[in-house]
């Protein structure tokens, strides 16, 4: 299925019935007086997340939703039946914003959960409301009043503890297939990743994780170059950012400080605080290089970054160093979701173990 995380569509809640101008008429019962009910409340539209979709793509086809409009107000005090309500599902982490105005209405950030995006009309009143001392007779009665109408724009923004950053063919994608039961495409190319991926890693019943990988970034992104700008927006919810760099690139001019530099750039610009997230190191592909060219390699790029974090070296292919790397992931999350706000303060600070320099022997 192609991935969609952007979309446009129409909303239209349904307008209120109109209030009932009636009097009552039975034998032997003059001058019955008014009788006329209320209309009924038009129809509202939801979202509603559903953690079985995840993409937008079904509003590329399906682009209006359209409430019940409210039936009108009848004789003998009888009030008009409400609209019905519409259900829209969007895939949970998704965000609504008024496409005229601007507007962020919300997200939609768990299954279940529901979010008003077009109110119903409010009912009309009968004759029956109008009755007074002076006014036995009254003809008088009020129209519902219209239900809101809009233009919404959807925006899906997976939801992820951990997000993959690097240069196009960094090993991001080999990655989180390694680590996780995803498969997404790869090869010995750039831009093999076009739509994000999550995978999952189960590291025990409670120390499980998700990890999201985006198409890589280029020189330029801010500006519109390449794939990856389109989706930095789904680190957006992210706690962790893992900068996967190439220690052994295919043409030996590369300098991979360089591309350090040039991701942290394209992020400045793109999001300041996105580039202030928690973000650690990842030499990939280290079962190209021997144990001292290793060294030397990951000692060069930590004192010419100036680097202060937590450094790991992995290999997808041999597995060296995942387990490290998702032994420290589970910790910092476990440590994190112990000082989110409602909870005790617990440092978030990597632990001692994971800023451990590499070494053959623990991998």
């Amino acid at each position: 299925m192609k991935f969609v995380d952007e979309a446009t569509i129409r909303v239209e809640a349904g307008d209120g019935g109109n209030g009932c101008v009636s009097f009552r008429r039975e034998k032997y019962i003059p001058r019955g007086g008014p009788d006329g009910g209320d209309g009924g409340d038009g129809g509202s539209v939801y979202l509603v997340g559903d953690s079985g979709l995840n993409t937008l793509v079904d509003f590329r086809h399906q682009r209006s939703h359209r409430g019940e409009r409210g039936q009108n107000g009848m004789g003998r005090q009888m009030t008009g039946r409400k609209g019905q309500d519409v259900l829209v599902h969007v895939p949970v982490g998704t965000r609504v914003t008024d496409d005229d105005t601007g507007e962020l209405l919300g997200e939609v950030l768990a299954h279940g959960e529901n979010l008003l995006v077009a109110q119903g009309g409010q009912h009309g009143l009968g004759n029956i409301h109008f009755k007074s001392s002076t006014n036995r007779a009254p003809r008088q009665s009020t129209p519902g009043t219209a239900g809101e109408r809009r233009n919404l724009r959807l925006e899906l923004i997976v939801l992820a503890d951990v997000g993959l950053l690097g240069l196009p063919n960094a090993g991001k994608s080999s990655l989180i297939s390694a680590m996780s039961a995803a498969h997404p495409k790869v090869a010995d190319y750039p831009f093999t990743t076009l739509y994000p991926n999550l995978g999952v890693v189960g590291a025990g019943s409670d120390r499980s994780f998700v990890i999201a990988d985006i198409p890589g970034l280029i020189p330029g992104a801010a500006q519109g170059a390449g794939l990856g700008i389109q989706f930095l927006k789904h680190l957006a919810r992210t706690r962790l950012l893992l900068h996967l760099v190439d220690v052994a690139p295919m043409d030996e001019s590369v300098d991979p400080v360089a591309q350090v530099r040039e991701i942290e750039q394209e992020m400045a610009q793109y999001d300041p605080a996105l580039a202030e997230r928690e973000r650690w190191l990842v030499l990939s592909k280290i079962d190209l290089l021997e144990e001292q060219a290793l060294h030397r390699a990951r000692d060069h790029l930590v004192a010419e970054l100036g680097w202060k974090g937590p450094v790991f070296c992995v290999s997808s292919v041999s597995r060296a160093g995942l387990k490290a790397l998702e032994d420290a992931i589970v910790r910092h999350l476990q440590q994190a979701r112990a000082s989110a706000p409602g909870t005790a303060e617990i440092s978030a600070e990597p632990s001692e173990a994971d800023q451990i320099p590499y070494d053959p022997t623990r991998l």
